[in-house]
């Protein structure tokens, strides 16, 4: 393993192990058993499954090669549950993962009690360990906010609107005025320090950059900026667009974003349906939607490098999970808000590694580094990420058409 994380409490490590392992089935406690095996598409994946890949893990990882004598729950489970590591072997076919009404949930539940005895056991006899198990916690909180983008998608279909949180609140009053803070620019660190706690190998290995001067806007774009808009033909002008983007726009007749209803004035939301509301922070769009809306506006999205430099000098977050109401809230007035939390920001970078970048020997090498091509990099984490999980160096990234995670818009322009 690369040094991703520093050496940790072997008794605080476990503490955290409990506390997140927990978090996961806390998350699917609302749920009814016909939940657990919802999969309304291939990119989504049941909580059920999400809840057993996740045990998959500290097995594999962590139990079979470090722990003498631990023998595994279920031999089979090696394939069913493995997600994409080929170096492990095959993997069930993740579009066909519904079908697995077996293991069930009882079984499932039994699985995650044997991994986690045996887990805390290793963490009293191999503190040598604690990075790869820092990777193994890290990656359950990325599942997480997965499951909970994922099951927002598969009950979206469901006409009887089941909810899982409470209403967000708020009334029709607009958006504060949007503003720009300016950078200077020049030469400046990019990414993370392994030396100041757990990072993503992704994020590593810092190294300087030049920016040009330039500003960012002080919020995310709001609802109702996105509603004008749409009210001014934003999906009918294809000067607005990149080529892919008006191409799927036409392919697959888009004309708002993921979960607005046809009149533009309410939206699913996992509270049920909601009213659309001016003020709000809006979710939900892709990569090709926000640049569309930033060429319309006048404006363009910032790089990554732009963002995580206007980041280290933000300190007014977002909603996070840890309040439980898995929604954004309305956009804040002040200087750089929401950075952090409430939507992921598209950036205008290409998913790629930094200079110096190796990937770790062996199957765990495979976590972030074969997946970056054709994808693009988003900042700040949503309102379904644990607040302890994200940082300013943290790097996401999904395809340019994805748009069923919680991302948004920040605005940027040149100095």
């Amino acid at each position: 393993m690369p040094e991703i994380a520093r050496q940790e409490d072997p008794a605080g490590l476990a503490r955290d192990y409990v506390r997140i392992r927990q978090f996961s089935e806390q998350l699917c406690a609302p749920l009814q058993p016909e939940d657990m095996g919802l999969q309304a598409c291939p990119d989504v994946s049941p909580p059920r499954w999400h809840l057993a890949h996740t045990t998959w893990f500290f097995e594999t990882f962590l139990l079979l090669p470090h722990l003498p004598g631990y023998q595994p729950f279920n031999p089979a489970f090696e394939y069913l549950f493995n997600s994409y590591y080929n170096g492990i072997g095959e993997q069930y076919p993740r579009p066909q993962r519904h079908l697995l009404s077996r293991p069930t949930m009882d079984e499932v539940l039994a699985w995650r009690r044997q991994v986690d005895q045996a887990m805390l056991q290793l963490l009293e006899t191999a503190p040598q360990l604690t990075n790869l198990v820092a990777l193994g916690l890290n990656h359950e909180q990325q599942h997480q906010e997965l499951l909970l983008t994922d099951i927002k998608y598969s009950l979206s279909f469901n006409p009887l609107s089941p909810t899982l949180a409470e209403p967000e609140a708020g009334g029709q009053q607009p958006a504060p005025v949007l503003t720009f803070q300016a950078f200077t620019g020049g030469k400046v660190l990019h990414g993370a320090d392994p030396g100041d706690g757990f990072v993503f190998d992704n994020e590593t290995p810092r190294h300087p950059v030049w920016l040009a001067p330039f500003r960012i806007a002080n919020r995310p774009v709001s609802q109702g900026e996105y509603r004008a808009f749409i009210d001014d033909g934003g999906y009918q002008r294809p000067e607005l667009w990149l080529s892919d983007g008006w191409a799927w726009v036409q392919e697959q007749q888009i004309r708002r974003p993921l979960y607005w209803h046809e009149d533009l004035t309410h939206h699913w939301t996992l509270a049920g349906i909601q009213p659309l509301l001016p003020g709000h922070t809006l979710t939900h769009v892709n990569y090709y939607e926000a640049d569309a809306y930033a060429r319309w506006a006048g404006y363009r999205l910032p790089t990554e490098q732009e963002w995580e430099h206007a980041a280290h000098h933000s300190g007014q977050p977002g909603q996070f999970a840890d309040t439980g109401r898995f929604q954004p809230g309305a956009v804040q007035e002040g200087t750089l808000t929401q950075l952090l939390g409430d939507v992921w920001e598209w950036t205008a970078s290409a998913y790629l590694p930094y200079p110096g970048f190796r990937t770790a020997d062996g199957a765990v090498g495979e976590y972030n580094g074969k997946f970056m091509c054709n994808q693009m990099v988003l900042r700040g984490g949503s309102c379904v990420t644990r607040q302890d999980h994200i940082r300013t160096t943290y790097r996401n990234f999904f395809y340019p058409h994805h748009r069923w995670q919680f991302s948004g818009i920040r605005l940027a322009a040149d100095g």
